[in-house]
């Protein structure tokens, strides 16, 4: 019988083989995924290639060879609403932007060089603020492992400002480890060494957080408004924008991250069993 998760409307199938590898090929340590505008599923991993690329079928389309060690340190990946592709290059203390075929259009950061401020010390996450939010197109950054930081900057990559300290009250952070935004601008963060999810005004003010969660690492907002968020109990929580609970299921060991398509299936990344892992919507 297949393995079943989630409740009411939000109930999904365990697909173990949906990815289709290319025969000798194995993951290697995949640290998240994201997906584009054409459901095509973005592997980013720790091994090499840093970057494999399948179809909605699951069908093995490309992958992205290391160029003079870049990326170095595979962390989180997001796709832009324009399908650019972010890495978040933890230890190289970059964000790295590339087109959907590979090729690399903007860095943030100076590389191997960590900063106390803007930018940035061992980055976990990014995101775009989605069109009609006040700060559409502006780039935000959970700067995570050693800065306890959200930094903003332009579609061009000019920095904007900061919020976050460290510290376990409200606004500030121990490890922000991923950062979505809403459209309506509220900034959403997983706060993992803090156990919550803390949501802020579009400004960076405090609004609420979100307790319920054991070290949570990933946040995702799909294009209906719904949230997502993995922790380490291990299990996906989805929610509403103010914080109500639709559904919960046991998932990846790992929970490292989670991502969905336009049709509402979802995929993670197992970072210790070396897996992707994918649920298709029931």
């Amino acid at each position: 019988m297949p393995i079943t998760i989630g409740m009411g409307d939000h109930r999904y199938e365990y697909r173990p083989d949906w990815a289709k590898l290319p025969r000798g090929m194995e993951f290697q340590a995949p640290s998240a995924v994201a997906v584009d505008s054409r459901d095509n599923l973005y592997v980013f991993q720790r091994g090499d290639p840093p970057v494999l690329v399948f179809d909605r079928d699951g069908e093995f389309v490309s992958q992205w060879p290391r160029k003079d060690g870049t990326p170095a340190d595979a962390h989180l990946i997001y796709v832009g609403p324009d399908d650019g592709v972010y890495l978040a290059d933890r230890d190289a203390h970059q964000i790295l932007k590339y087109t959907s075929e590979g090729e690399l259009v903007m860095s943030l950061g100076v590389r191997d060089r960590a900063e106390l401020q803007a930018p940035f010390n061992h980055p976990a996450d990014m995101c775009v603020a989605p069109a009609g939010s006040p700060a559409a197109g502006d780039i935000f950054v959970a700067d995570g492992y050693g800065n306890s930081s959200v930094h903003r900057f332009s579609e061009s990559g000019v920095y904007i400002s900061s919020f976050g300290e460290p510290g376990s009250g409200p606004g500030q952070f121990r490890v922000p480890h991923s950062v979505r935004v809403s459209a309506d601008g509220r900034i959403y963060v997983a706060d993992r060494e803090n156990n919550r999810v803390q949501v802020f005004s579009p400004d960076g003010d405090f609004m609420e957080e979100w307790a319920d969660f054991k070290k949570p690492m990933g946040v995702h907002i799909d294009n209906s408004g719904t949230v997502y968020v993995t922790d380490q109990v291990p299990r996906l929580s989805i929610l509403t924008l103010d914080g109500q609970l639709l559904a919960r299921g046991r998932t990846f060991e790992q929970a490292h991250n989670t991502y969905t398509d336009s049709a509402g299936n979802v995929y993670g990344a197992d970072v210790a069993h070396h897996r992707v892992q994918v649920f298709r919507k029931v």
